[in-house]
């Protein structure tokens, strides 16, 4: 059973997966939330397109302030460090130890292309996140007695309600629940 993990969850502006708009974390610690996270980030490549902005609401309008990824992965790694490794924070290899924290996401195959192709886009050093995927897990535990796998469907059937669907936090918040509901 996951106790320690790191749920996440990415918005797109656009079909590429470095376009992250949006990323909702929630990081827990022993089985319970310990803290949340959300921003929006401006994505690269730097343009909507019709489909993701009809599925999340999100436009040019609300990320041309915004920080880049880059910033916005500093105060991620901060916030990680502070709930899991508060007592033995070592700036070097930071990223390293985080690393050591299982990630969760709902279709990670997504989630995770994100993070990485994010990763090459701003030059990052990648370590190689571990990730577990609840759509599978979902698959995995309840068969066919749901009509699908879909976030919002798996979420309400391990207790939560979604109601702000592709908002990153809600999302990621719903996938924290699945986790602990079902990993």
């Amino acid at each position: 059973m996951i106790r320690d993990f790191i749920a996440i969850d990415f918005e797109t502006a656009n079909q590429e997966p470095s376009s992250v708009c949006s990323v909702g974390v929630v990081m827990v610690r022993g089985g319970q939330v310990a803290d949340t996270f959300y921003s929006l980030i401006q994505p690269e490549p730097n343009y909507y397109n019709y489909w993701c902005q009809r599925v999340h609401g999100l436009s040019q309008r609300d990320t041309d302030d915004a920080p880049v990824f880059s910033k916005v992965w500093r105060q991620i790694e901060e916030r990680i460090a502070h709930v899991y490794f508060a007592d033995q924070l070592a700036p070097d290899g930071l990223r390293y130890q985080i690393a050591s924290i299982p990630f969760v996401a709902h279709n990670a195959r997504f989630d995770e292309g994100c993070l990485k192709a994010v990763f090459r886009v701003y030059q990052m050093d990648y370590p190689d996140y571990r990730f577990y995927d609840t759509l599978t897990a979902s698959r995995r535990q309840f068969g066919h007695t749901l009509p699908n796998h879909q976030l919002h469907t798996v979420a309400a059937a391990c207790g939560y309600d979604l109601r702000n669907h592709h908002h990153a936090l809600a999302d990621a918040e719903a996938c924290a629940t699945i986790a602990l509901y079902i990993l």
